[in-house]
């Protein structure tokens, strides 16, 4: 028994010898194109035709792949000993395909057909006949940009977007803030093991249309080396389908929810009633409150919407942390109109406000732009007036990129919309300044008027109340014509 085990060693041994001969010897480019070879050699001599029906095309879905699915359903001549079953949603019928990595031989006209389902996992492009760690392989392959649609959960293509935070028109100080909080994420599965936390992480971006919230995904993933799923709520139907599509994303991952305060309608609880207790209402202050139980519940039960009870979940419920090292940007450009229980700790960690282009963002803008390494002529004029202009970095990209090809023109060009947007900013502000002072003389005037209607109010109330108390099932109680 000895001598095999010493054989075995021995065999072994040279077997390795021979595999760092091979790769020193050969490149990659050389043993690709031998097996490209071979593989043709073999398919040559024979009798088959192989037909590859993808089920994605891009981001679109393979409707030849769905036509297959149905044939192989309802096709009388397939003989197999191993089907998958499945029955759909609210139906009577059962349907059978084929399983994973499974085959099952089809006659059509007399001619023998073999199907096989081959289930492959996404692997990286580099070719190598070892296979390299997961952290060097993450980095070295292509991410993807994934999307969701009705009836489909991800779909995915190349993500190429070429935005990094040496790029970004930031201020310094930020961009090092956040890259040190995104590296200390990602190096610290120690730490949120330790800690008893879920390994994940929120940030909300918030400001006006054009200060580079996108930008700020795309450098936040190719800094980190993430895959991005965008998800698009108005796609998904319930609570349930939020989960599912949770619970196929992978590790390693941004998951997006893009101008968040516009996507749906969720349920922002009033704030008179915020914390305790049901209230009696006529309005929502944000989005359209549960009118069914459905609703109530989740929609899980028929319902055509998500809730924020189920979109809080999603960010920090049990099935937050159903994989790790994963992070969730929300967007939005009003942070006022969304739900105080979205932005606390722990579901929005970090929040970042993405301002209007200040002085050493408009630096970097230059440098991107024009090629500027060190002061220009105008440099005292622009920092000046890009503070009063309140522009956004995409408004300066664009007059910098009208003039590109002349770079002291597009500064004299730049300086001068600045001044121009500054001064119309300063007469605003003037304007509705005096504005507001004619508006509060006439509330005060409208409320001293008012005055005597005061009790007349109180009883239209306290009816509007019984009318909502009968409507809507809510306990409400009357006590010196106030609510409680």
């Amino acid at each position: 028994m000895k001598d095999v085990w010493t054989t075995m060693a021995s065999i072994m041994g040279v077997w390795a010898f021979f595999q760092t001969l091979l790769h020193t010897v050969f490149p990659p480019e050389l043993r690709f194109a031998a097996l490209k070879f071979l593989h043709r050699l073999t398919t040559y001599f024979s009798s088959y035709c192989y037909y590859d029906i993808t089920e994605v095309d891009g981001v679109n879905t393979n409707e030849l792949y769905n036509a297959v699915q149905l044939y192989l359903s309802s096709s009388a001549s397939i003989s197999g000993t191993r089907l998958s079953l499945t029955r759909g949603l609210n139906s009577s019928a059962i349907t059978f395909g084929l399983s994973n990595n499974d085959r099952l031989i089809d006659f059509y006209k007399g001619i023998t057909v073999e199907w096989e389902h081959i289930v492959t996992q996404r692997q990286g492009q580099t070719f190598s006949w070892r296979p390299l760690p997961d952290e060097k392989k993450r980095r070295s392959q292509d991410r993807l940009l994934y999307t969701n649609s009705r009836g489909h959960p991800w779909e995915s293509v190349p993500f190429k977007h070429p935005s990094t935070f040496d790029t970004l028109a930031m201020d310094p100080l930020k961009k090092a803030e956040i890259m040190a909080d995104l590296k200390d994420f990602a190096d610290g599965e120690i730490f949120y093991q330790k800690t008893g936390r879920a390994w994940k992480r929120g940030y909300l971006l918030y400001g006006p249309p054009g200060t580079g919230k996108s930008s700020m995904i795309a450098a936040m993933a190719n800094y980190l080396g993430y895959d991005i799923y965008d998800l698009e709520l108005s796609e998904v139907n319930t609570n349930s389908e939020l989960r599912k599509l949770l619970m196929k994303t992978s590790s390693k991952s941004i998951i997006v929810i893009e101008d968040i305060d516009c996507s749906i309608n969720l349920t922002n609880r009033n704030r008179n009633g915020y914390g305790g207790g049901n209230t009696c209402t006529r309005s929502n202050t944000y989005g359209a409150a549960a009118s069914t139980p459905a609703a109530a519940n989740g929609g899980d039960d028929g319902g055509n919407t998500i809730t924020l009870s189920g979109l809080l979940n999603f960010t920090d419920g049990l099935w937050s942390c159903c994989g790790s090292e994963r992070i969730f940007v929300f967007t939005t450009n009003h942070i006022e109109k969304l739900d105080p229980a979205l932005l606390r700790s722990g579901r929005m960690d970090m929040h970042i406000n993405m301002s209007y282009c200040n002085f050493p963002a408009l630096k970097i803008l230059l440098r991107n732009y024009l090629g500027y390494d060190e002061e220009c002529d105008l440099e005292k004029e622009l920092e000046e007036f890009v503070g009063a202009a309140e522009m956004t970095p995409a408004d300066i990209s664009e007059v910098l990129i009208k003039h590109r090809r002349d770079k002291n023109k597009a500064v004299g060009e730049l300086v001068e919309v600045l001044k121009l947007t500054a001064d119309e900013r300063k007469r605003v502000k003037s304007t509705v300044g005096n504005g507001s002072h004619e508006v509060e003389d006439e509330e005060q005037e409208k409320r001293a008027l008012d005055s005597p209607k005061e009790g007349n109010e109180n009883g239209e109330l306290q009816e509007n109340c019984h009318d909502c108390e009968e409507k809507d099932g809510y306990h409400v109680e009357h006590e010196d014509e106030e609510i409680k």
